[in-house]
Parts: structure tokens; sequence; C-alpha cells
């Protein structure tokens, strides 16, 4: 008995730890960002920034929060597609239950914390984690090649120049087309088995993961995916924009739009969790470029990562203890048959 009774202790105890890591992690980055665009408005005064914020009304905000249910409802239904097309048996209150509750991991670093998705399609359906790992990466795939497409649309119609937008737009299209390759996929884990001659497990559930990624592979799933994707895309992108046009700081729709998917995919590019700094640096040095005083382009860039990114983020705290409690009931039902 005294011999087995530490290990479960333990085990709870991590869980516990990194449960309030996360939770640090979120609020921490939460407050870096409040205090550089403080920083930031403090800098232009405060009397400007809070009078292009009470510019907007709650209706105004209301739309703006509008506009990003319609991003996350595109993007919940092609991860509903994808999953059926994976052959889970999963239905759609489901998947968008998995999908919207993925969003309180959005700030993990690289975004990690969002496969406890896998985590529950693995309790409710019994699939293994290397079988349903591809889900999530063509997920990312798909938005890094929606928002790619976009980007280089809106900047060739903003007539503009967009520091640094060709090599973002390139590298996101190439790693799109990498992620959805399953030959380059199971190549890699064959090579990296090879250099290392270690972990022979590993590798092979790299394998593994990429013959289920081929069920993706096919142009249609990815034409359809795509365009799910930048519609959704394309609604927070206009919302950006009424924003501005709200603010007093109209610099057309395709500027807008630009701004706001470069932005979204440097902050991206840096690594930081959720984009968290880089998105907005960007943001607020692009609106500048642009004639955008910073009494407008701080509060703009304020308002709008909290109704994207942030909301998001609260969206999935209210759904993952749900998605939480439902996969271990199920869970603890398919183990008791």
């Amino acid at each position: 008995m005294s011999s087995t009774n530490p290990r479960p202790l333990r085990t709870k105890s991590g869980r516990l730890t990194r449960r309030w890591r996360e939770r640090a992690l979120l609020w921490g980055l939460f407050a870096l960002v409040i205090a550089g665009l403080a920083g930031l408005a403090a800098a232009t005064g405060w009397e400007e920034t809070l009078t292009q914020l009470s510019r907007l009304s709650w209706g105004q905000f209301a739309i703006l929060l509008g506009l990003s249910l319609v991003n996350y409802g595109f993007r919940g239904l092609r991860w509903h597609i994808f999953a059926r097309r994976l052959g889970l048996g999963t239905g759609l209150v489901q998947n968008m239950r998995h999908f919207l509750g993925g969003f309180a991991m959005s700030v993990t670093p690289g975004r990690v914390g969002e496969m406890v998705r896998m985590r529950w399609i693995g309790r409710e359906t019994g699939m293994p984690f290397e079988k349903t790992a591809p889900l999530a990466l063509v997920d990312r795939a798909s938005d890094l090649g929606a928002m790619a497409v976009l980007l280089g649309i809106t900047v060739a119609l903003s007539a503009t120049g967009i520091s640094g937008a060709l090599p973002v737009t390139v590298l996101a299209i190439a790693a799109a087309v990498v992620a959805t390759r399953p030959g380059l996929l199971g190549s890699a884990g064959d090579l990296g088995y090879r250099l290392t001659g270690r972990w022979p497990r590993l590798f092979a559930r790299v394998r593994t993961a990429a013959r289920s990624l081929a069920r993706f592979s096919g142009p249609s799933a990815m034409l359809a995916a795509v365009l799910l994707g930048a519609v959704g895309w394309l609604a927070e992108g206009y919302a950006f924009h009424l924003l501005l046009v709200w603010m007093g700081a109209d610099i057309g729709l395709a500027k807008a739009m630009a701004i706001f998917i470069f932005a979204t995919l440097a902050g991206g590019l840096t690594g930081a969790p959720g984009g968290v700094g880089g998105a907005e640096a960007a943001m607020v040095a692009l609106l500048a470029l642009e004639g955008v005083p910073l009494e407008a382009g701080v509060p703009a860039t304020a308002v709008i990562r909290l109704t994207t990114l942030w909301f998001a983020i609260a969206i999935g705290m209210a759904v993952f203890p749900v998605a939480e409690r439902h996969s271990a009931r199920v869970g603890h039902a398919l183990e008791n048959d």
C-alpha cells in the first residue's frame, strides 16, 4: 500500500502545478499587454486615448464581438468537417465543444495547449493521439493558408507597401503546404530515427500521424478548408476596418484588413503565446505608417485584440470545464463497458 500511494499524489500535484502555471502565464501575458498598451497611451496622453474609446457604443462593441463569432463559427465548422473526414464519429455539437474549449489554451507557447482537444477526443472515442493529432495540424495549416491568401489579396488591392508582407505570405503558404503533405511528415519521422537511432516509438507515431494526414491532403478538402477559414478571418478583418472608421481613422477596407492579417501572422511568427506583444506592436506601427495617430491607433489595437484573441480565450474558459467534465464522464463510461 505505502509503495503505491505516493505516485498518484505526485501526479495530482504535478497536474495542479501545470494548471497554475498555465493560469499564471495567461494572466501574466494579459497584464504585460495591458501595461504595454497603457504605456503607449500615456505617451500620447490619456485624455486623447479615452476620447477615442468613448466614441464607441455598446452596440458597436456587440458588432465587433458578433463578427468574431462569425470567425469562430466558420472555423468550428471546418473542424467538424475535418473530424468527420478522419472518421471520428463525433457530432457537430461535440466537435464545436472541443474546438471552442481549446481556445482556453490559445496563449500557451506555440499554442500547444490546444492539443487538449486531442485528449478529449481520445477519451470520448478511444482514438489514440497519433491518429487524431493530424486534425490539429491541418487546422492550423488551413488557417495559415487562408490568412496568406487574404494577405496577398488585400496588399495587392490596398496599393500600399507593408514591409515584410511578401516573406510572411510565402512563409505562411510554405508552412501550410509542408504541414499537409503526409509524405514529407513521414519522411521527417524516418530521417529523425536514422539520425538519432533513438525513440523508435516516437518516430513510429510520427509515421502513423502522417498516414492519418493523407485523408486531408486532397485538393477538394483543402480548398473547402481554406475557403471556410478565409470567410472567418475576413469577418475579423472587416471588424478592424469598422473600428477604425468609428474612431475617425478610416484608411480603407483593404489596408485595414492587410494590417490586421499581417499583424496576426507576424505575432504568431514571433513564437509568443497567442502572438501577444508582437501582433500589437506590428499593428500600432503599421497604423502609424498609414498616418493614424497613436491616440487612435493604440486604443484601436487594444479593442480589436480584446474582441478577437481575448474574447476567444473567454469563450474557451467558459467551455473548457464543460468539455473536460463531459469527456471524463464519457471516458469513464467507456472504461466500464
